[in-house]
């Protein structure tokens, strides 16, 4: 796996948590431990890259307190919450709150491990698209102001004359414009340019919920 794609593993039981990296890392994950939520809140920075793993029920702050301040602090991280004493309410809490897959001890290895590929996978969309939509971003900042607004207009589904009259300006003018617009965005049709300009103006913390 990818230096940079890390399975956090939270647990206040050493041995689930010895367990559980020795099998990640039988599979080649990069895995780090911690022994409560505490810890890897307090000493992680804000960014933090790949899936995590914690218990539902662990003392001080619980799996789904955990979810909240992550949540609180604007990760968008993958967690997979496990517990010993799963009941319907605690799974929904759960789902609410953000995590990605619940699951009940005692598991099979493959089950953790399939929530951790599908987990990593969705880190990977998301990285995917929010690539995307930056370099959309840095397509569209290339425009002049007046490019934009034509830009605008034909997102907006008007046509070269509504745009001229909304600009005060020539529909000769537009169709010029239109054609710069085209030539920058390096695009050829307008399905395209709605496309781009919709990605430019995505918002990357949805961009999993979108890919």
């Amino acid at each position: 796996m990818s230096g940079n794609r890390v399975v956090h593993v939270v647990d206040d039981d050493e041995a689930v948590r010895r367990s559980l990296a020795f099998l990640l890392m039988s599979e080649d994950f990069n895995v780090r431990e911690y022994e409560s939520a505490a810890e890897l809140l307090d000493g992680v920075p804000d960014v933090i890259p790949g899936c995590i793993i914690t218990d539902a029920r662990m003392p001080g702050i619980d799996g789904i307190e955990f979810l909240r301040r992550l949540k609180a602090r604007g990760q968008s991280v993958p967690v997979i919450l496990i517990t010993g004493n799963a009941d319907l309410p605690m799974a929904i809490w759960a789902m609410k709150a953000g995590a990605v897959d619940f699951i009940e001890k005692p598991f099979h290895d493959d089950v953790i491990l399939a929530a951790v590929r599908e987990a990593m996978r969705g880190v990977e969309q998301r990285n995917q698209r929010n690539a995307r939509i930056a370099e959309a971003r840095a397509r569209v900042a290339e425009l002049t102001e007046r490019e934009r607004q034509i830009m605008d207009g034909l997102v907006a589904g008007k046509a070269n004359k509504v745009i001229a009259g909304d600009l005060g300006i020539s529909t000769r003018t537009v169709e010029i414009h239109r054609a710069h617009v085209m030539t920058k965005l390096g695009i050829r049709s307008l399905p395209e340019l709605v496309r781009l300009a919709l990605l430019a103006a995505e918002d990357p913390e949805q961009a999993l919920l979108n890919s």
